[in-house]
């Protein structure tokens, strides 16, 4: 797999993540990983994502094989995480406070894919996502927060600055800008 992108949203997260899935090109070669927090609720996260965008968007499967140029979903309630070429899901304990969360995506995406790994905050509260975005850092990858500003839950992208010095501080427009070139941030 060329590239790895793991994203992470809550609460005011959803427009952020439409505008940068539509800027995804059809040729795109990455696959992406997206963790919204939903907890046990139903959802139509990919359905919704999938009329902003020309790559296919679904759950994520159990023990499936990676595909590049595809989104994978967290489902309701499960921790999505990766090994070499597979995607895993568990009910593994809540990881602050919630089901699925970004920190073990991210964190099993650096330990896996290292530098090819760009991982992405968006809105949303509490703190999930900042250690995963340590951790990507630490493996060579990159990490990318949007604008705390602009955020309308800003915790999230807030507390990734506080604890690392993340690479960038984007709006949702100049993150999906980046995404044209499909994971190929040259920051």
């Amino acid at each position: 797999m060329e590239r790895i992108i793991v994203i992470g949203a809550s609460a005011g997260g959803l427009q952020p993540l439409r505008q940068i899935v539509s800027a995804l090109p059809a040729t795109c070669e990455a696959a992406i990983f997206i963790v919204m927090h939903i907890g046990d609720h139903r959802s139509d996260l990919p359905t919704i994502l999938s009329w902003s965008s020309k790559l296919s968007v679904s759950f994520a499967k159990d023990n499936s094989p990676i595909q590049a140029g595809h989104i994978y979903v967290a489902p309701p309630d499960q921790h999505m995480v990766l090994e070499c070429d597979r995607i895993r899901l568990n009910r593994g304990p809540k990881v602050h406070h919630t089901r699925p969360a970004a920190d073990p995506l991210f964190i099993s995406a650096a330990k896996v894919y290292g530098h090819r790994v760009t991982g992405i905050i968006l809105s949303g509260g509490d703190n999930d996502g900042a250690e995963g975005l340590r951790v990507i850092k630490e493996h060579g990858g990159q990490a990318v927060i949007q604008k705390p500003e602009e955020a309308a839950e800003p915790s999230m992208p807030e507390t990734a600055i506080a604890r690392d010095h993340p690479d960038a501080r984007l709006s949702a427009e100049q993150i999906a800008k980046l995404m044209e070139c499909c994971g190929e941030i040259r920051l």
